[in-house]
């Protein structure tokens, strides 16, 4: 790795030390505000305990859903103060401001080995546009800041890249946590050096928030195995009848030169679970994917769509997963999810390298009960994609480097 990483900073150099932290807890929430996932917040553990063990004083930067810049209670970081300290074993401090006269008291009174969460960075505008005044000021002095964000080191914000450049600036260092240096390590050598076969699947909705990607692994793959509702803008390329079903019309041209530039490397569903609806507790029927009647929505891949794709998993050696395969939040279109969960784990177990990112793909690898089996889960939906697609990332590219 060119970037200088946590491990590049001897303990006895972080002592008594402000240290400026950029994690990502931008975690699910149920209704009541409950954490309904935490994979992001228990894999910044390592980066915090080695802090905290040195001694240092660490001051912790998030942001968590989309607030649009201004103060949102439902939006707090409060309650991840919590859910941390929980899983921690040790007191985390909050403090309801990001910067001011309130923050920067915080982390004044700071003591060595202290863990200060401070409130939602993107309840200040000044975050997002990349601020760079703003971003001095939540570098709080600091001669180290340390990025531990994969899943937003795709964006140009003040919490990411300019308190980075600030932090160099004055002198100081920028570098990777444990958690980002792993990402970066895995992803990277799955596309510089992959084992093979090398086989992605790629899920989801929409074929235009992944089509770089598409693109970029189809020179590095053996084979591609397209799931979810972007299937059906595929289906359509192939002049088939797809119903109700969700389809990005702009994008069938898309589809149609990704399945000419792919060849036989292109592995579609054979057949698909319809309804009349998607909803839970809906009537379905299983049909090719060329027989999709008039008022039916396809929900998930079929089971014969199933074994193809485990059939391709099988041999393969390295595995990229980004994506479901359907509605699996809804019992009846679980299905194929989970049995592509279950076959990719399979999979790992045989040795295989297996990568899963983007939290839809993370949810479900946990609901199918997989997620311990996996190689590596990933953190990152939008930044995987990026990196994968051979993008730079601007939090990664304002690091030190070695």
């Amino acid at each position: 790795m060119t970037k200088k990483t946590l491990k590049d900073c001897p303990r006895e150099t972080l002592t008594d030390q402000v240290v400026v932290v950029r994690v990502d807890y931008n975690l699910p929430l149920d209704p009541n505000g409950e954490v309904v996932e935490n994979t992001r917040l228990v894999r910044t553990l390592p980066t915090i305990q080695y802090l905290v063990e040195a001694g240092a004083k660490a001051v912790l930067l998030s942001h968590l859903g989309r607030p649009g810049g201004r103060p949102d209670p439902a939006l707090s970081l409060r309650p991840l103060a919590g859910k941390l300290e929980e899983v921690l074993g040790s007191p985390v401090d909050f403090c309801a401001a990001t910067t001011g006269p309130l923050a920067r008291d915080a982390v004044q009174r700071m003591e060595r080995g202290d863990v200060l969460l401070l409130e939602n960075t993107r309840f200040c505008p000044e975050d997002r546009g990349n601020d760079a005044a703003w971003a001095e000021e939540i570098s709080f002095g600091s001669k180290l800041f340390i990025n531990d964000a994969f899943g937003t080191a795709h964006r140009t914000h003040a919490s990411t890249k300019g308190i980075a450049d600030a932090v160099r600036a004055g002198g100081g260092e920028a570098v990777a946590g444990f958690l980002l240096e792993k990402e970066l390590r895995f992803l990277c050598d799955a596309i510089a050096d992959p084992e093979h076969p090398f086989v992605a699947i790629i899920g989801g909705a929409k074929i235009s928030s992944k089509i770089d990607a598409i693109e970029a692994l189809l020179h590095a793959v053996d084979r591609l195995l397209i799931g979810g509702a972007m299937a059906n803008t595929f289906f359509k390329a192939r002049g088939w009848f797809v119903g109700d079903s969700l389809v990005e019309e702009d994008r069938v041209d898309t589809a149609r030169s990704v399945m000419d530039l792919a060849g036989d490397k292109l592995l579609l569903p054979v057949d698909v679970v319809t309804a009349p609806c998607l909803v839970s507790g809906a009537t379905t029927r299983v049909s090719a994917c060329n027989e999709v009647r008039e008022g039916e929505r396809i929900g998930d891949i079929g089971p014969q769509s199933v074994k193809s794709f485990a059939d391709a998993l099988g041999k393969a050696r390295t595995v990229i997963w980004s994506g479901p395969m359907g509605v699996f939040e809804l019992e009846p279109f679980q299905a194929g999810t989970f049995d592509v969960a279950r076959a990719a784990a399979s999979t790992a177990d045989r040795g295989a390298t297996v990568i899963v990112g983007g939290g839809d793909s993370v949810a479900a690898a946990v609901a199918a009960g997989v997620v311990d089996r996996i190689t590596h889960i990933s953190t990152g939906g939008s930044a995987s994609l990026e990196l994968l697609s051979g993008k730079e990332l601007p939090g990664v590219a304002a690091l030190s480097d070695r």
